[in-house]
């Protein structure tokens, strides 16, 4: 969260719970009905939100978009090309679309290598950071993941409710 107005504290609370239900397994159903109940209505597709949309640095007109770039995607590759194909503040609905996505789209292949464009986006990414941020990156992932096997293990993930 960047702003200290209830705003942004709404849109950043609106954020945090996707990415923690994506993450922890929820179904994207699942995520559009808590955000749309606690947060943000998610009526409008993508097709109804384009031809009105214009920047709009607010959080009510950034992070529902984001969410629903999110919630009509396949892959990570397209929730990106899904927030990008809204125009307006693209680098902010791109960046939540892609937290979000990301969580999802991982957390359903930590048994498996990652997919395709996942990998090839991230092995693109790493390669601009210097190695300090790189190896924060890879022990947040071992943690993750084994967080994740536990949870597993006891039958956690998609069951947690916030």
């Amino acid at each position: 969260m960047t702003h200290d107005h209830p705003e942004g504290i709404k849109g950043a609370k609106a954020v945090a719970a996707a990415v923690f239900m994506a993450r922890t397994g929820a179904a994207k159903e699942e995520i559009r009905e808590y955000i749309g109940e606690n947060f943000y209505p998610l009526a409008r597709t993508l097709d109804e939100i384009r031809p009105g949309y214009q920047f709009d640095e607010s959080c009510k007109g950034t992070v529902p978009q984001a969410i629903t770039a999110f919630l009509e995607s396949v892959s990570f590759e397209d929730a990106l090309r899904n927030a990008i194909s809204l125009g307006g503040d693209s680098d902010t609905i791109g960046a939540i679309t892609g937290a979000i996505a990301w969580s999802f789209y991982w957390a359903r292949c930590w048994e498996a290598p990652l997919p395709g464009d996942m990998k090839q986006i991230r092995d693109q990414a790493l390669e601009h950071l210097p190695e300090e941020m790189r190896s924060v990156i890879a022990e947040f992932e071992e943690i993750a993941a084994h967080r994740h096997t536990a949870w597993l293990r006891i039958g956690l993930v998609g069951k947690i409710k916030l």
